[in-house]
């Protein structure tokens, strides 16, 4: 095998650092084994799947035009499939292979696997426990191949790393991420078209859209042969009223498009790229009106004990770094110390979607005013948001009218400085308020954010009443 078995995807823009490295390493075998099979990973595997045809399940693996007539000559039967080599031409009546494929996905189909040099797709296949037959140069070797050995010797002859920083990791370790990026690529499999994500944006969000078989597929009208078995991604905010009424038409089903939840250091509306984003296919998490991905998972879903565990490091690790949505400001005089209760408020921008779909109609000045008259007693800072601030979005309280209610406005200290120095935040539907929470804080809100209503808050926005006839009366089997 000229490449790694064992190697990162080539994601859109990709430079990430390597994932195997010289040295050597140590694993349980047997446990590394039934970890590539569990999570199919190994080769080529983002590649898209292919099918075999139907009575050509043996498949051919030649180096050569000599070693394909070496094949055929030991041929039991007609019937099989070439993977040709880069310069070999397709033999007549023979089903070929010229694209690029998914190893895992043909190794399944196999009824039995001969190659030649190129022993990608075999080692594969012995993993599966599938039959398999090597060629030298012009005939098969008599002795039969342990690939398994050889495959357990390779990985053990390297060391991996993280290709994101370079630190060390465990074979296993390696497996898991291999395994995700898998799970990743094959979730982007069923989107037809991506649309309004801004081309400075693609930088970052392309290799969280790719599937493994081209470009990303980025479209700003309605592409033919858009219908009811089609599902396309929208960043609705940004694509056209036009083309969304368009899409809807068509038929297709539309999944959101939104900014992850640790965006960037630096803002959107100055260009600066999300490093995540949320992809949902039943709505959209901060739209009370409607389900939504996160907010089944959280009603119906048992998350793995293994989430459980990381997502606790993961919240320790947010909190000691003081990483939130955008990871900016600089940390100026902490606010004075005082017996009196510190309270946060948090400005918003008031036409951004989470504002207007879950913001109860409340305004940022109004926001400041109800905080003060629920905490009289309290020393209240309003920070205002940065997009407001920027002057790119709407939400602008002035000074004087924000001065009214709160003791203090904050501008450069960083969000979560300012959370660890208060005991708790009012908020209307803020990501700061779910921040706030990993830090344990008090957390009032008062539109609906996807954190209330969980027990977790408390809420003074209006309940949503329709979702809950829906659950209550319409989520039952009728009694006979």
């Amino acid at each position: 095998m000229s490449e790694p078995f064992l190697r990162v995807p080539p994601f859109p823009g990709a430079r990430g650092l390597p994932l195997c490295r010289t040295g050597t390493s140590t694993f349980p075998a047997d446990e590394a084994l039934t970890a590539l099979v569990a999570h199919r990973v190994g080769g080529a595997f983002w590649a898209a799947p292919a099918d075999l045809r139907p009575g050509c399940e043996r498949v051919l693996v030649p180096d050569s035009a000599a070693q394909f007539a070496a094949m055929l000559q030991a041929l039991p039967e007609p019937g099989v499939t070439i993977v040709l080599p880069p310069g070999m031409r397709a033999p007549t009546g023979f089903a070929t292979l010229t694209k690029p494929f998914d190893p895992w996905h043909i190794a399944e189909q196999a009824s039995e696997v001969w190659a030649g040099s190129n022993r990608e797709l075999a080692t594969i296949a012995a993993l599966l426990g599938k039959p398999v037959r090597l060629f030298a140069a012009d005939r098969a070797r008599r002795e039969q191949p342990d690939l398994i050995g050889d495959l357990t010797s390779l990985l053990g002859s390297q060391s991996y790393a993280s290709p994101f920083d370079g630190t060390p990791w465990e074979l296993l370790q390696t497996i898991e991420q291999l395994g995700a990026w898998r799970r990743l690529i094959e979730s982007n499999r069923d989107l037809a078209a991506v649309y309004g994500v801004a081309q400075w944006k693609r930088v970052s969000v392309d290799p969280l859209l790719w599937d493994g078989t081209g470009p990303v597929r980025h479209a700003r009208r309605v592409l033919p042969g858009l219908d009811a078995e089609s599902r396309v991604l929208a960043w609705k905010s940004r694509t056209s009223p036009t083309t969304l009424a368009a899409l809807a038409a068509s038929g297709a089903a539309v999944a959101e498009l939104e900014d992850g939840f640790i965006r960037s250091v630096g803002l959107g509306a100055n260009c600066v790229p999300p490093l995540s984003v949320i992809a949902d296919r039943s709505g959209v998490y901060f739209d009370p009106n409607g389900p939504s991905d996160l907010e089944t998972m959280l009603e119906c879903d048992e998350l793995p004990a293994k989430w459980v565990e990381r997502a606790k490091d993961l919240r320790t690790t947010l909190v000691q770094a003081g990483i939130s949505k955008y990871g900016q400001g600089e940390v100026t005089t902490p606010i004075a110390t005082s017996k009196q209760r510190r309270v946060l408020v948090t400005g918003q921008v008031e036409d951004d979607r989470s504002v207007l779909s879950g913001g109860a109609n409340c305004t940022n000045l109004e926001l400041i005013a109800k905080t003060r008259a629920l905490e009289p007693d309290a020393w209240i800072v309003y920070k205002p948001h940065p997009d407001v601030e920027a002057g790119h979005r709407k939400g602008h309280v002035p000074d004087a009218e924000a001065l009214r209610h709160a003791n203090a406005i904050e501008r450069k200290v960083p969000i979560t400085t300012l959370i660890d120095q208060v005991d708790a935040l009012h908020v209307i539907t803020s990501l700061a308020g779910f921040e706030a929470l990993l830090r344990g804080k008090d957390v009032t809100t008062h539109g609906q954010p996807f954190y209330a209503s969980w027990g977790l808050t408390r809420d003074l926005g209006p309940k949503n009443r329709a979702a809950t006839v829906a659950a209550a009366l319409m989520n039952s089997s009728p009694q006979r």
